[in-house]
């Protein structure tokens, strides 16, 4: 039987991409992207705050680099990708656990300055 990881989300970025260059000059920038749902009243008059979330995004290649030029905090960002969780030992040694979603479609949606050519298609 076959499988499916995929995510989509679309929000806005909490600061500017964080770009680093590997084996062979290949870009790789990690993102920060939350994503909202507002707030709302239950019919018993109970107040539901907005609720914000935190996705980490992991781009590779030509979406790397066109993040680095192009893509700033407060950007609206589209992403398709695969979920992926790895795992690290901090400076006390204690193991971490994070999950990235890896982009293969990253486009900028909105932004505050001048429109950019669209990202390259992976």
């Amino acid at each position: 039987m076959a499988s499916v990881n995929k995510a989509i989300i679309m929000g806005n970025l909490g600061e500017d991409p964080d770009v680093r260059y590997i084996d062979k000059g290949v870009a790789v920038a990690q993102l920060s992207v939350a994503t909202s749902e507002p707030a709302y009243t239950l019919e018993s008059g109970t107040q539901v705050p907005e609720r914000t979330d935190w996705h980490n995004v992991v781009l590779w290649r030509k979406d790397a680099e066109f993040a680095e030029k192009y893509v700033h905090k407060g950007d609206l960002v589209y992403v398709e990708g695969r979920i992926k969780t790895r795992s690290y030992e901090d400076k006390k040694g204690i193991t971490r656990y994070i999950t990235e979603i890896w982009g293969d479609t990253f486009k900028l949606v909105g932004s505050k300055t001048p429109a950019p050519p669209q990202a390259p298609q992976s």
